[in-house]
């Protein structure tokens, strides 16, 4: 017994002997990149052992698929709308200057900046940011899967901080290394950056400006065409569709039209059909803007929310048509006492921000149980009805 317990008491240190070599091996690596050993210094000062945090996270595989609907719903919603036309008057000058420069609709920008980061609230929580150079060192000595990835970031992060446009202290980023009010990771920071305010420094971790501009650069660079849609949703009648892209007209004479009734303003534009949650709920024609949206995450559910979102917060109005949910939808709001209640009966300790996550699915189905409901986890009107009886 004393010698396994000796054993366990050595592995951590084991772990950041080995940790510690493998910096050091990395040096002649970031020497080679062109890093100089006063700037690799002082981003592994105080970095001594692989962040345990990371690995979990990287290790995760959530359980729940989630269904269409859900990640809508918690991604375009009231608050993330109120606050983004909140935002928009604030910065109204800097996003009239970012939008005449790069072409991009203002609205775009900020739901890419909801989308990424909570309009920067994320960038306040010290649980979710952290060190990014500890974060990707993690990654590349311990996680054999992101390993390449992880040297490759971790040197444009040490080009970055070589570069002065950031000190080492505000460094930070998501578990994978995404920084910033808009989640870039090192490399795309250097391939888009800029310092839109002037002050010399492109940060995306302190100035709003360098931040949306560097979003609206990378859309611009990607093909971005100015003054139009990245889709449009429509009606389909009976019968197959062919896949891959079409003319808008051809589109029209195989009988889909605009939910609302308008015409398609460019006919001999090209779209691509797409049914994210099958023929009983909305469909699109995605245009060119669409597939230029998954150059910054490369998911269509991910570009749909950010149209649909940057939709919204203009005052377009939402889907004609709403995905298939199986209950009853909550507002924002709603949502929001539904955690509460939850958190009353002894079910739920997550924060209570309006998003439904494992964590609140798992206490709405422990809930469910105890009260004989069927338990599907859904954040519905049926469940938060019951809970206030």
């Amino acid at each position: 017994m004393a010698a396994l317990a000796a054993s366990f008491l050595s592995m951590p240190a084991l772990a950041d002997a080995g940790f510690q070599r493998w910096v050091s091996d990395f040096r002649s690596t970031a020497n080679r990149s062109g890093i100089n050993n006063n700037t690799f210094n002082r981003a592994f000062q105080g970095v001594t052992a692989p962040d345990p945090e990371v690995l979990e996270k990287a290790r995760y595989q959530p359980e729940f698929t989630a269904p269409v609907w859900d990640y809508f719903d918690n991604r375009v919603h009231e608050e993330s709308i109120a606050t983004g036309r909140q935002m928009a008057r604030q910065w109204k000058s800097w996003l009239d200057r970012i939008e005449r420069a790069y072409g991009v609709d203002r609205h775009i920008l900020l739901a890419i900046w909801s989308m990424e980061s909570n309009y920067g609230e994320i960038l306040k929580n010290d649980r979710v940011m952290r060190n990014v150079v500890r974060s990707l060192s993690t990654l590349a000595y311990a996680d054999r899967r992101r390993a390449k990835f992880a040297r490759t970031q971790l040197i444009a992060a040490l080009k970055i901080l070589q570069s002065g446009d950031i000190d080492v202290h505000h460094l930070t980023g998501s578990w994978a290394g995404a920084m910033g009010h808009t989640q870039f990771i090192p490399t795309s920071y250097q391939a888009y950056a800029v310092d839109a305010d002037g002050n010399g420094k492109r940060d995306i971790w302190n100035s709003v400006p360098d931040a949306l501009a560097t979003a609206a650069n990378l859309l611009r660079k990607n093909g971005w065409r100015s003054g139009h849609t990245w889709g449009y949703e429509v009606t389909l009648p009976p019968g197959k569709f062919p896949g891959g892209s079409l003319t808008l007209a051809k589109w029209q004479s195989l009988g889909l039209r605009r939910t609302n009734g308008k015409p398609f303003p460019r006919l001999n534009e090209k779209a691509e059909l797409k049914v994210p949650d099958g023929r009983e709920g909305p469909a699109f024609l995605m245009t060119r803007n669409f597939f230029v949206l998954k150059r910054y995450n490369n998911a269509d559910k991910y570009a749909l929310a950010v149209g649909l979102l940057a939709d919204h917060i203009a005052g377009y109005g939402g889907l004609e048509r709403d995905w298939n949910r199986p209950f009853t939808k909550l507002s924002f709001a709603e949502k929001q006492e539904l955690q509460e209640r939850l958190r009353t009966f002894g079910y739920y300790d997550g924060p209570i921000d309006g998003k439904i996550g494992s964590g609140s699915r798992a206490a709405i189905e422990a809930y469910q149980k105890r009260v004989g409901m069927t338990p599907d986890g859904h954040p519905s009107k049926e469940v938060l009805s019951r809970m206030r009886r």
